[in-house]
């Protein structure tokens, strides 16, 4: 049975010599996700199963989390899991509340007017403070940003891949 997995970061080095990696995150709930205690899953090119790992501390770091692992104590056993992939399998997420998604739920999903007119499809979201903003890419135009909002997302249909968003003035030029 193939489970299936999600990436919650990727491991681009490591931090000092007492093994602290640094991670780009890519998951929704970094503080939840890189909790002490959690099991983590590292995937690297060169084994073939994933290695389970357990969180010993998280920290930030500038725009990095640091991550030590239970067992990882030096730079000489973390140096191999650079460029490797932090997963979590599918049975790892947590309930959201109502109105809460999951970004792999958004991604891919194609944005309507509230009048049906097609805008394009989620590319990517981008987390820069406040709030979430969305990456719609469209055909023949650059790519449009909305930022995640109740004044501007009036419905999401997770089962349809299907969002409608209220267009005001500006939002899509």
């Amino acid at each position: 049975m193939t489970e299936k997995w999600f990436n919650v970061g990727k491991i681009v080095n490591t931090h000092g010599v007492r093994g602290e990696i640094r991670v780009i995150s890519r998951t929704d709930f970094p503080e939840e996700r890189y909790a002490i205690g959690n099991k983590l899953y590292i995937f690297t090119e060169s084994k073939k199963d994933p290695e389970e790992v357990t969180v010993a501390a998280h920290r930030l770091h500038k725009n990095f989390h640091l991550l030590t692992f239970e067992g990882y104590t030096s730079i000489g056993q973390v140096e191999q899991f650079k460029g490797a992939i932090l997963k979590v399998p599918e049975d790892q997420q947590g309930e959201l509340d109502e109105g809460e998604f999951y970004f792999h739920e958004i991604i891919a999903c194609t944005v309507y007017t509230a009048e049906g007119e097609e805008i394009g499809k989620i590319r990517e979201i981008l987390t820069p403070g406040a709030n979430d903003v969305w990456v719609i890419q469209r055909t023949g135009k650059k790519d449009a940003l909305i930022p995640y909002i109740d004044d501007i997302v009036e419905e999401i249909d997770i089962a349809n891949k299907r969002i409608s968003i209220r267009n005001m003035e500006g939002l899509l030029d």
